[in-house]
Parts: structure tokens; sequence; C-alpha cells
């Protein structure tokens, strides 16, 4: 009982200290959550269990809370339900879902009936989960290769990957490119931002803190005192810096390779 007095009493509170910010936000905590509040569907593409092409309307164009991109809400047979607005989709328009629609952009159809080099959006990972690559605003990949093993799709990243026969996409390019033309010019609009994608705003440098509070702070010359490479299986509030980078360093042309 004694024990457990001292934990929980003020003295502890004031000079044991606390958690560092990094091991504090790695529990999980509500605080630290993108907030549920303004969210109010689950985007994705319906589950349709006929191969038939259906078309559905485009009843409204909202948006919601933390997206950068706005939905869609269509209506197919007196359901409705959310995803990506594509760029050119309008109030009112149709699109077409199915394996025989035409490829035309917002129509979404089976990668293997989508003509090679088609940019498109919104990719189904595996078959019926409702589309899970490039949904951020502007985004678009590129059709490369069908086979019957699956489809070979290159990322806006560069990286290329193999689907498996039967995912859907949506031809066309996400909307919304335009959102970071416009800057934030007060903190304030950037701090409900981020507020509500649960991220940390403002973000205080590592060096500049003291040593209890961050492992690169403390010291006079505003320098990190380490290698600021850390481990993948490093532990919470040891996990600050590059996390298990690929390379670290001034990148150098293949030109000054070569001639050294």
């Amino acid at each position: 009982m004694q024990v457990t007095w001292l934990l929980n009493s003020d003295w502890c509170k004031r000079n044991l200290g606390k958690r560092i910010l990094q091991r504090h936000r790695g529990k999980g905590g509500l605080q630290y959550r993108a907030p549920s509040k303004g969210r109010f569907a689950v985007v994705g593409y319906p589950f349709l269990s006929s191969d038939e092409t259906f078309e559905a309307k485009v009843i409204n164009i909202v948006h919601e809370r933390g997206r950068e991109y706005p939905l869609a809400q269509v209506d197919i047979a007196g359901k409705r339900f959310y995803i990506p607005a594509v760029l050119g989709t309008t109030v009112g328009g149709t699109i077409q879902i199915g394996p025989q629609a035409t490829v035309a952009s917002g129509n979404i159809l089976p990668l293997t009936n989508i003509p090679e080099g088609t940019s498109v959006c919104n990719i189904e990972r595996y078959k019926g989960d409702g589309g899970r690559l490039v949904r951020n605003a502007g985004g678009a990949a590129t059709l490369f290769a069908n086979s019957p093993s699956g489809s070979v799709v290159r990322l806006p990243s560069g990286k290329s990957i193999t689907l498996p026969p039967g995912c859907r996409a949506s031809v066309g390019v996400v909307s919304g490119s335009g959102r970071t033309e416009k800057p934030f010019l007060r903190a304030g609009p950037r701090f409900h931002l981020k507020k509500s994608k649960g991220k940390m705003y403002p973000r205080m440098r590592g060096i500049a803190m003291a040593a209890v509070y961050h492992p690169f702070g403390g010291g006079r010359h505003q320098h990190p005192g380490k290698s600021t490479s850390t481990s993948r299986n490093a532990p919470p509030g040891r996990k600050v810096g590059l996390i298990a980078p690929r390379k670290t360093g001034r990148k150098r042309l293949r030109s000054e390779v070569v001639s050294r």
C-alpha cells in the first residue's frame, strides 16, 4: 500500500519526470488518434455479386473531415456508397461499374479489362476490398501490363507491383490536385488540418529540447551528439530520427562515383 501511495503521489509526478513525447504518442492514446467526428462514410467500391455492368448516378460531391480529396456520393439500385471523386466527375452524371463498362474517366472496371498504359486510381489490393491504393489528391498510377497471372501497375512512387486478377480500379486521376497550391498563411488552419488527421503539430526539433525530453536533446551546440539512424526494433522513446534508412549521407551523381 505504501509503494502504491508513493507511485500515485504528487511528489512522484513532480520529481520522477514523465515519458518523452515520442513514447507517449506510441502508446496510442485517444488524444493522439484521428477523431471520428466529421467522418460519415466508408469509402470504397460496392460489393456486386454478379458480373453484370451497372450504371450509377452521382448524387452529390461532398467533403469529409481529414481527407485531401472530395468524395462522390453514388447511388446504384437504391444503395448509396462513397468513392474518391475522379477528375471530371459532376453532380447528376453517371458512371459505369462492371467488366463491360467503357474505358472512360470515372468508370470502374477490372484491371484486366483496361487497356495497357491507362491512368487508373483507387486500385484494389485484393479482389473485393473496395480500393486501397492511389487514393491521394491528384494521384494516378499507370497500368503497365496485363497477364493471366495478374496486372502490373506502376505506382506514382515509381514502384511496380503485380495485383491478382479481378482487382478493380477507377479510370482517371483523383481530383483535388490543386489543394497544395494554396499556401497556409496562418498556423491555425494548419493546426486544424493536422488535428483532423491525428498528427502532431507544431513540431519541435529534438536538438532544441533538454536531454530529459528527447534523445537528441542537451548540449549547447545544437547537435544530436550521436547517430541519427535508428534501428527498426528500437524501443519507444529511442525510435526517433532516421528509422531504418536505406542509405544516409549526401547524394552523389553516378559520374562522381565512376570518377573516383
